[in-house]
C-alpha cells in the first residue's frame, strides 16, 4: 500500500458514513409516512405494523453499521495522525492533515497556506515521500 492509499482510507470511510446517514434519514422519512397512516379505527392490525417494524429493524441495523464505521474512522484517523506527526517538515504535516484528516480541496489548502495550487501539488509529492508507513 502506498502512502497516498493509506492516507486516503479515512476519506472513503467518511463517505460511507455520509451515505449511511442519508439512508437512515430516508428510512426514518418512510417510517414517518407509514406511521401517519395509522389510525384508531379497526382494521387489519398486522398490515401497517409489519411495515413499521420492518423499517425500524432496518434503521437499527444501519445505525449499528454506522457506529462500527464511526469507530473505524476514529481509530484510523488517530493512526493517520500519528503517522503524519512523524513527518519532520511542519508545512508538509499541515498539508497532509488538511488533505487526509480534514478532507479539504487542493484549492482550500492552497488558500490556507498562501500557495498556488501547483505549489501545493509539489509540496504534496514531497510530503508523501516523507510518510513512513
Amino acid at each position: 500500500m502506498t502512502a497516498k492509499e493509506y492516507l486516503s482510507q479515512a476519506y472513503r470511510i467518511d463517505q460511507r458514513i455520509d451515505s449511511k446517514l442519508e439512508q437512515i434519514a430516508s428510512l426514518r422519512e418512510l417510517l414517518t409516512k407509514t406511521s401517519n397512516g395509522l389510525s384508531d379505527m379497526p382494521g387489519s392490525p398486522n398490515r401497517d405494523r409489519s411495515r413499521v417494524e420492518e423499517y425500524v429493524v432496518k434503521i437499527v441495523d444501519m445505525e449499528k453499521e454506522l457506529d462500527e464505521d464511526i469507530d473505524k474512522l476514529v481509530s484510523l484517523k488517530a493512526d493517520i495522525m500519528h503517522t503524519i506527526k512523524k513527518v519532520e517538515d511542519s508545512e508538509c504535516q499541515m498539508l497532509l492533515e488538511d488533505r487526509y484528516l480534514r478532507f479539504l480541496t487542493w484549492e482550500a489548502i492552497a488558500d490556507n497556506m498562501g500557495y498556488t495550487v501547483r505549489n501545493v501539488y509539489i509540496l504534496h509529492g514531497k510530503a508523501l515521500n516523507m510518510v513512513k508507513i
